[in-house]
């Protein structure tokens, strides 16, 4: 019975202990490939921006956004498929994971089985790592090789795709700024012609250029008829105490119906019906109000286009490199007397384990 439970812990050792440090010392010594890493850091930076007026909430509207906004887009572009897909030119990615100098069990589809582009950017993201520090804004790039000129190279271009992708998020919110505020000077510019298209209709279908200053000519007419009317009924009364008999007095009173009919037919001109000065005037205040309005809404725009000109003008973010893709001089992966350490020393801790379970089994049946 001795001699079986010593050949059970036997067999137990040999198969959680040393067949496994075995394999570990044969894949870690001599199977698995010395893995490069280069490493490059970048920031995203914007210049400082004054307070945010009015325009400036029109400007984030329109698409200029923060550093920060635009630092994480430049992250996830870095490990997108499109990113891969550029990397991947002439299958420069594939090749170079691919090299039959790879291990077998490091090599991107090493028996060529799997085709897919899927499988591919599942391998792409184990090599590529993107780290981003939310305190200091500064995001670690990290790309993994087998050979140290690939590992830079592809650390170079992924890089300069996060600019470009900075870049072009910038070149599309200038467009966009441009855009929005002209667009908006193009609407001020119909807005003012449709009033003073409607100013210039209304002068020709009523035949009138300023019923205000018509109206205070006929104002003073009207006065001038009003003098005229009191000094001849001063007159005629003056006639009719003197001279009862006077022929002149019928010529005074014929006057003085005319110099009030005159009065009458002018009162009726500045106000009193549909078609006086008056009404017109109204009218004609209402499109000179919308004129003025759209003026100044016009000026509005001319000057937001201005302004949006200027800030187009200006840099926005941009990726400001601190330090550059690194070409590794030495592998630094795997880590192989500490892996190999670790798998004998996780052997020993199983090894105990199922020792000791073994002995409490047969405890139990005994």
């Amino acid at each position: 019975m001795s001699n079986v439970k010593k050949l059970v812990s036997d067999y137990l050792f040999l198969g959680f202990v040393v067949v496994p440090t075995l394999l570990s010392i044969l894949y870690f010594g001599f199977l698995a490939s010395d893995v490069y890493i280069s490493e490059s850091r970048f920031v995203v930076r914007s210049p400082e921006k004054p307070s945010m007026s009015g325009l400036g909430v029109m400007f984030k509207s329109a698409g200029i956004a923060n550093s920060s906004d635009e630092a994480y887009a430049a992250d996830d572009y870095i490990i997108s498929r499109d990113a891969l897909h550029s990397i991947n030119t002439d299958n420069a990615f594939v090749r170079a994971y691919s090299d039959p100098r790879v291990s077998v069990f490091n090599r991107y589809d090493p028996v060529k089985i799997s085709s897919s582009f899927e499988d591919l950017y599942l391998y792409f993201q184990r090599k590529v790592k993107v780290d981003n520090n939310s305190t200091t804004g500064i995001t670690t790039l990290t790309v993994r090789a087998y050979q140290p000129q690939n590992a830079q190279k592809f650390n170079e271009e992924l890089l300069k795709m996060a600019e470009d992708t900075v870049n072009h998020l910038n070149e599309r919110a200038r467009s966009d700024l441009i855009q929005f505020a002209t667009r908006e000077v193009r609407e001020a510019e119909a807005a003012a012609q449709k009033a003073a298209i409607a100013i210039a209709d209304y002068r020709n279908s009523h035949r009138i250029m300023n019923p205000e200053q018509q109206a205070s000519g006929q104002l003073q007419m009207l006065s001038k008829f009003e003098d005229a009317l009191i000094a001849t009924r001063a007159q005629l009364a003056t006639m009719q105490k003197t001279t009862a008999n006077n022929p002149g007095i019928a010529v005074l009173q014929n006057r003085i119906m005319s110099l009030s009919k005159e009065m009458t037919n002018e009162v009726t001109k500045i106000s009193g019906t549909d078609g006086s000065l008056a009404s017109k005037a109204s009218d004609y205040q209402g499109l000179i109000l919308a004129d003025q309005i759209a003026g100044k809404q016009l000026a509005a725009a001319v000057s937001s286009l201005e302004q949006a000109q200027m800030e187009a003008r200006r840099q926005q973010s941009y990726v400001e490199r601190i330090a550059q893709p690194s070409l590794p001089d030495a592998s630094e992966e795997p880590y192989r007397m500490r892996d190999i350490f670790a798998t004998f020393l996780m052997g020993l801790i199983l090894w105990n384990i199922a020792r000791m379970l073994n002995a409490s089994v047969r405890e139990h049946m005994d």
